[in-house]
């Protein structure tokens, strides 16, 4: 019952955001739209841990706002590999062992990967990710990661 709440919570804050506009009709509108689809989310069966993982809580904040800062830097990073006149790409591929435990975290860390410019997983499970990068060092930067630690930490006790 917590998690449905906190998915009528969240939508309807998102709702309001999305918005812009606070009348009478547009807020019960969102309140509205919000119960709807909490109603068919739970009917679906998809409110669990997986579908809306509240019990990240304020580990998945903190994340966030390291993984953006490291998307920025990786988009810089990419941005002077193509506007240098030899372009030093060297693409390369990498396997390793992340060391989440639980299907959250392992899409989390899969996700993050792909999000930051230069890198993209290939492949994800829990014996191996299977990741492609634009150059040696990009490629090689996803192995035993500071992302990969902060993902386990975020997925806390699994």
């Amino acid at each position: 019952m917590i998690r449905s709440f906190s998915l009528f919570v969240f939508l309807y804050i998102f709702w309001l955001l999305l918005s812009g506009l606070y009348t009478p009709f547009l807020t019960l509108s969102g309140v509205g739209c919000a119960l709807a689809v909490t109603w068919f989310a739970r009917r679906m069966h998809v409110v669990d841990a997986e579908g809306h993982p509240i019990q990240l809580g304020l580990h998945a904040l903190v994340y966030w706002v390291w993984l953006f800062k490291e998307i920025i830097k990786s988009g810089w990073y990419v941005s002077k590999i193509i506007l240098h006149p030899r372009m030093p790409i060297s693409p390369t591929l990498v396997r390793f062992k992340p060391t989440q435990r639980t299907q959250v975290g392992l899409v989390l860390h899969g996700n993050s990967i792909s999000l930051t410019p230069a890198t993209i997983t290939i492949e994800a499970n829990a014996q191996e990710f299977f990741v492609h990068g634009l150059t040696r060092e990009s490629a090689h930067a996803v192995v035993d990661s500071e992302m990969d630690r902060r993902v386990t930490a975020c997925e806390g006790k699994g």
